[in-house]
């Protein structure tokens, strides 16, 4: 693995977060309902089960949470990269139907608030994450042609995420619990 087909892995990543997320924002401008339900399945499936606990369990809880997202994210590209692109794509597509929502219900200033503190950690770690399951799944395809093994190319994958992806997810959650409350309180 070079850091040049990490970094195209990556950005094929954000590419298709971002479409996704776009999808997401459209879909819920021409039909705020879609974006209603949306955010009672996020409510019900994720905040209900979060928020409720103190903001070293929420840390906790949500560094668990997003770890058990980006493994999901690495280890997909085990399916040739199908469920990587899958877990981005429904990720970006729930984040641009809620971020239209909030957006529509709050404004801008609040999504800023709400999101960018702990998300310039997290997001990055979420497309790196991609990434590295993408890459995993093209060294994948090249065993799959004899000219490659992907048990040894998975290696130094997996020691990047633990490098890279886990200290950002570490650092998003402590932020998320402690700092964006605080921010949030200040312009609500």
């Amino acid at each position: 693995m070079s850091e040049t087909s990490l970094f195209r892995a990556t950005i094929f990543a954000a590419a298709l977060f971002a479409v996704s997320i776009g999808i997401g924002v459209f879909v819920v401008a021409r039909d705020p309902g879609v974006g209603a339900q949306a955010a009672t399945l996020f409510n019900e499936q994720v905040v209900d089960q979060l928020l409720s606990d103190s903001p070293p369990v929420l840390a906790g809880k949500l560094f668990l949470n997003n770890l058990a997202t980006c493994l999901l994210l690495f280890l997909g590209g085990a399916s040739l990269g199908v469920v990587t692109m899958l877990i981005l794509s429904v990720n970006g597509l729930l984040i641009g139907a809620l971020t239209e929502l909030v957006r529509q219900q709050q404004g801008m200033l609040f999504i800023a608030a709400a999101l960018v503190p702990h998300g310039i950690f997290e997001i990055p770690a979420f497309l790196i994450a991609g990434g590295l399951g993408l890459l995993l799944g093209g060294e994948l395809i090249t065993e799959w042609h004899g000219t490659g093994d992907a048990a040894a190319e998975a290696l130094p994958l997996a020691r990047l995420f633990l490098r890279v992806v886990v200290p950002l997810l570490a650092v998003a959650a402590v932020v998320e619990a402690f700092i964006t409350p605080a921010i949030l309180s200040m312009i609500a």
